[in-house]
C-alpha cells in the first residue's frame, strides 16, 4: 500500500512538472506585438548605438531598426530578429550607405506617405557630387549620407536640434573641412569656417541668426555638393543678388573674365570671407579692387575714377541732406516731404550702387543725376523750414519785447496816475 502511494505522489510530481515547463514555455512563445525587440534587446543588453535618439525623425514616425537594417522587430528570438531570411542586413558598408538610405528616400510610394513634397533624387545628385564620385570609386573618408544627417539622430532640417538646420550647418561641413589633416590629402584648404565666421554672411547667420542668409549648403548644394566653376560662379550668387548678376552677364567685363578664368563676383568680392561692400571697392583708392587689374591710364582705370566720383557725389549730398533732415526735426519743424524724397534720393543711391556691376558710367551718371536732383530739393525744402523756424523764433521774441515795453510803460502809467 506504501509503494502504491509513492508511486502515485511520483506520477503526480512528474505530470506537475512537465505542465509547468510547458506553460513556461507557452508563455516564451507568446509575442508582445507592441514591444519593439530591436530596441528593447539593445537597450537590456546597453549596445544602442551611441548616436541613438528617441528624437529620431524615423523612430517617431513608427519606423524601427528593422525598418533600414530588415530584419524582425516582433520576435524576441535573436537567431528569427536577425535572420538573412527576414531580411536583416546588419550594419551597411560606408560605400553601400547612399543606396541603403535610397531604398526608401529614392521612392516617391514610399516618401509620399511621409513628406508628399519632399524630393526623392538625392541619391542621384549625390552621385553627381564630388563626395559621391569618390565613394563610388572607393575613397572612405568621404561624406555619405550619415556624416551630415547623422545615422540615428536623424531630425528635420527645420528642427534647431538637426545637423542640417541653417544655423549648424556651417558646424556639419566643418566637422571634415575644417580638419587639416584630412583636406591637406585632397590639397584642399581647412580654412572656410574662420573665414566664414567673419564674412558678412557668416555674421548675418551666426551671430544674428538671420536664417536667409547664405550657409555652405545655399552656394554649394546639398546632395549635389561641388565647388561652384568658373562658368556657374555668378548664377551661384545671383540665386540671391540678382540684378547684380544680370548686370554683370551684359557687361563687357563678362567676356574677358571668361577668358582669364576669372571667377565673376569672387574675383572681387571673395568666397567665404566676403565682407559688407563699400563705395570704397570702386575707383583708384587704396582700397578699390579695381586697381587689381587697372593701371593707370588705361580705360577700366578711367571708368572705375569716373564711376567713383559719382558715387561719391551723390553720398556726399545725401550725408548733407540726412543731417539737414534731422535739424529740421530737431526744431520741431516739418519734415514729411523731406523725409520722402530723402527715401527717394536712398534709392537712387543704392540702384546706383546696383549699376556698378554694369561698369557703365553713362548708366550709373544718369541714375546720380536723379539721385543729385532729389536730393538738392530736400536740402532746399530743409532749408527753408530752418529758415521758417528762426523766422518765427524771431517775431516771438521781437513780439515779446514789445509786449514787455508795452507791460513796463503801463505799470509806470498806471503808477503816475495812482500819485
Amino acid at each position: 500500500m506504501r509503494k502504491s502511494l509513492t508511486k502515485i505522489f511520483t506520477v503526480i510530481i512528474t505530470i506537475s512538472f512537465t505542465l509547468l515547463t510547458y506553460a513556461q514555455k507557452e508563455k516564451k512563445e507568446i509575442k508582445d506585438e507592441s514591444i519593439d525587440y530591436c530596441v528593447s534587446c539593445h537597450t537590456e543588453n546597453d549596445i544602442l548605438p551611441n548616436d541613438y535618439s528617441n528624437y529620431d525623425v524615423h523612430r517617431i514616425s513608427g519606423l524601427s531598426c528593422s525598418g533600414c537594417h530588415g530584419g524582425d522587430k516582433n520576435s524576441n528570438d535573436q537567431d528569427i530578429a536577425m535572420s538573412p531570411a527576414k531580411g536583416f542586413v546588419g550594419v551597411p558598408n560606408k560605400k553601400d550607405i547612399p543606396q541603403f538610405c535610397g531604398k526608401c528616400h529614392s521612392n516617391i510610394n514610399i516618401m509620399r506617405t511621409y513628406q508628399p513634397r519632399i524630393a526623392t533624387d538625392q541619391v542621384e545628385q549625390y552621385y553627381t557630387s564630388m563626395h559621391g564620385k569618390r565613394l563610388k570609386a572607393g575613397d572612405k573618408n568621404v561624406a555619405e549620407c550619415t556624416s551630415c544627417h547623422t545615422a540615428h539622430s536623424i531630425l528635420p532640417a527645420s528642427d534647431p536640434r538637426s545637423t542640417t538646420y541653417a544655423l549648424n550647418v556651417p558646424n556639419t561641413c566643418n566637422k571634415c573641412h575644417g580638419n587639416k589633416e584630412l583636406m591637406d590629402k585632397y590639397n584642399l584648404p581647412s580654412n572656410q569656417m574662420s573665414e566664414y565666421v567673419k564674412s558678412v554672411h557668416g555674421i548675418d547667420l551666426l551671430e544674428k541668426k538671420d536664417t536667409g542668409a547664405p550657409a555652405c549648403n545655399d552656394c554649394h548644394g546639398n546632395h549635389g555638393a561641388m565647388p561652384p566653376g568658373v562658368t556657374s560662379i555668378s548664377y551661384v550668387c545671383g540665386t540671391c543678388h540678382v540684378n547684380n548678376m544680370n548686370y554683370f552677364n551684359a557687361s563687357p567685363m563678362a567676356e574677358p573674365f571668361k577668358e582669364l578664368d576669372y571667377h565673376g563676383c569672387e574675383q572681387c568680392h571673395g568666397n567665404h570671407g566676403i565682407k559688407k561692400t563699400s563705395d570704397d571697392m570702386v575707383g583708384v583708392g587704396k582700397n578699390s579692387t579695381c586697381i587689381d587689374c587697372h593701371n593707370e591710364g588705361d580705360n577700366g582705370y578711367i571708368v572705375a575714377k569716373t564711376i567713383s566720383s559719382y558715387l561719391s557725389s551723390l553720398n556726399s549730398k545725401y550725408s548733407l541732406a540726412e543731417k539737414k533732415l534731422i535739424e529740421v526735426r530737431d526744431k520741431g519743424m516739418n519734415d514729411i516731404e523731406i523725409g520722402y524724397l530723402l527715401q527717394d534720393a536712398k534709392q537712387n543711391l543704392i540702384e546706383s550702387r546696383t549699376l556698378v556691376h554694369t561698369f557703365d558710367t553713362v548708366k550709373v551718371g544718369s541714375t546720380i543725376i536723379k539721385g543729385i536732383d532729389i536730393t538738392t530739393k530736400a536740402i532746399s525744402l530743409a532749408d527753408a523750414q530752418i529758415d521758417e523756424y528762426y523766422t518765427r523764433r524771431n517775431g516771438f521774441a521781437f513780439a515779446t519785447a514789445v509786449f514787455l515795453i508795452l507791460a513796463v510803460g503801463l505799470f509806470f502809467k498806471i503808477k503816475s496816475l495812482r500819485k
